[in-house]
């Protein structure tokens, strides 16, 4: 790993970078700060005060951009950046991740297959180091342009490894779309909410977003709870909360079909379930 790579890394509890990123079992690329607390929860409430699982996340881009108001309205591009960084780093000590990552890249870049190669290479190198056995990336259904590229920029890196070094599940999770339009088979109902104030707390240390004007705890936990509840209409709740995902882990396979096959598979598997319920009533 270069020099530059490790001045990037934040390791909570003090352990060495190499043999932080070496004990990555559940592993998260996110495109914004609490992008990471929002859609892969599910591996740090896995990983969360044990020995034997650790989580690993890798921010991707520097935060200038984020919107803001309240008492964080007149701040700068550079302000944001530094104070978005930092609540980052504070959501990783109070989650007890491995490790975090920030790469600090403009959103611009990311969006350009060309510009991006460097972070690609930053990507593979980070893959290649933490070795996770599950891994939570952006869902392809999601509507913010800078997530959509993230991903693709995380599938890229993931192509370059070789069939033994690649994760054994790949998830894209829910920010800026539900998933609760896929099919019950289709989806993973990851199970959440059993440390309801380490979840709270997580998202509730983003003071900058949550103070500037946009309230993603109450947002967030609810929609975790609301999927617990309308999940099966004929079951009892069986959980106190759920985040869904796309099972991209078929994407892995070296027959696999393209990203946008297998988005359409399940957008034509909602359709068809639509008109059907439709044309029986």
């Amino acid at each position: 790993m270069t020099p530059d790579l490790q001045r990037m890394l934040y390791v909570p509890d003090g352990t060495p970078p190499d043999a932080a990123l070496a004990r990555t079992t559940h592993l998260a690329i996110g495109a914004h700060q609490v992008d990471l607390e929002i859609f892969a929860y599910h591996g740090i409430e896995c990983c969360y005060d044990r020995d034997d699982a650790w989580f690993g996340g890798i921010t991707v881009t520097n935060g200038a951009g984020s919107a803001r108001s309240g008492p964080y309205q007149d701040f700068t591009d550079e302000q944001m950046r530094r104070v978005r960084h930092a609540e980052q780093n504070e959501a990783a000590r109070l989650g007890r991740y491995g490790f975090q990552a920030q790469l600090n890249h403009p959103s611009a870049m990311v969006k350009t297959t060309r510009d991006a190669v460097p972070l690609v290479d930053q990507l593979e190198t980070l893959l290649r180091a933490s070795r996770p056995r599950v891994l939570y990336l952006h869902n392809p259904a999601d509507k913010h342009d800078t997530h959509i590229a993230v991903l693709r920029r995380s599938l890229e890196a993931l192509a370059r490894l070789s069939l033994e070094e690649r994760p054994d599940h790949v998830y894209g999770c829910e920010v800026w779309r539900d998933l609760d339009w896929l099919d019950d088979d289709a989806k993973v109902a990851l199970p959440v909410g059993r440390r309801p104030e380490l979840e709270r707390s997580l998202v509730q240390v983003f003071r900058s977003q949550v103070e500037g004007g946009k309230d993603y705890v109450a947002a967030t936990l609810g929609r975790r709870r609301a999927h617990a509840t309308y999940f099966k209409s004929h079951q009892v709740d069986d959980v106190a909360a759920r985040i869904f995902a796309m099972d991209l882990s078929p994407l892995l396979s070296p027959k696999a079909g393209s990203l946008d096959d297998l988005v359409d598979t399940h957008l034509n598997t909602f359709c068809q379930d639509v008109h059907h319920r439709l044309r029986r009533f």
